[in-house]
């Protein structure tokens, strides 16, 4: 209880939360993403799981993320990764058929979520972390208390990515503007980027024309596909 009654703990706290909803907008992004192909009461269990079970990861990331960040090619690997998350997900838009709802998976669109934001969160996780100062009780309490924000947000972005599909396009260059980032701030890449600060948001651009690129050619792709089965 003397916790509970310390100025610092709820300043902690506060600070923990605060970050959380300014770096948990992308990681919105991806949920929603993921999560709209399915039916709608699939929906609320893949945010709901998805968002609890990343809070998880975040809390497991915060022992082992600063060491992670320092292991070369980790982040390449990771931004890469997550460029082919935002085209996958960007090549599923328009995918409404019965078909394509049915083989929407829950545990499918969890597992993107999960892979997603734990490449993501690991610079954010130090942040929070630093806010914590080693209170494992205040981490938690704060990671705990952003689920609802995240699964508010990423239930919001997908009725407006259902009344405005162009969001759809935008949140998957999002995804590829990350995974950029992600890969130029790699250990591998330090001294090249400090020498040449525009590598930073060349990559980002790049990264994110790319997902719009690819996402876009297997969306076309896929739908050519089809074409001679509804034709029939």
């Amino acid at each position: 209880m003397e916790m509970l009654q310390n100025a610092d703990f709820w300043i902690g706290l506060m600070k923990i939360i605060w970050i959380n909803i300014i770096l948990s907008g992308d990681n919105a992004v991806v949920i929603a993403l993921a999560a709209r192909s399915l039916p709608e009461h699939q929906q609320r269990q893949a945010i709901l799981f998805g968002s609890g079970a990343a809070v998880v990861l975040r809390i497991a990331l915060t022992v082992v993320a600063a060491a992670l960040l320092e292991l070369s090619f980790l982040q390449i690997v990771g931004g890469i990764l997550l460029l082919y998350i935002g085209a996958q997900l960007l090549s599923e838009d328009g995918d409404e058929g019965e078909g394509e709802i049915e083989k929407a998976s829950m545990f499918a669109a969890i597992r993107t979520i999960l892979v997603a934001d734990i490449v993501m969160s690991l610079d954010n996780v130090i942040a929070v972390a630093a806010a914590a100062k080693g209170n494992m009780t205040l981490l938690i309490l704060g990671l705990a208390i952003s689920i609802p924000m995240v699964v508010f947000g990423s239930a919001l972005m997908i009725k407006l990515m259902t009344r405005f599909p162009i969001i759809v396009t935008f949140g998957a260059c999002l995804i590829g503007w990350v995974g950029g980032e992600t890969i130029a701030s790699d250990v591998a890449l330090r001294e090249f980027s400090a020498d040449n600060p525009w590598l930073h948001y060349t990559a980002a651009t790049v990264g994110a024309l790319a997902v719009l690129a690819v996402g876009k050619f297997m969306q076309a792709k896929h739908t050519s596909n089809q074409t001679p089965d509804a034709s029939a």
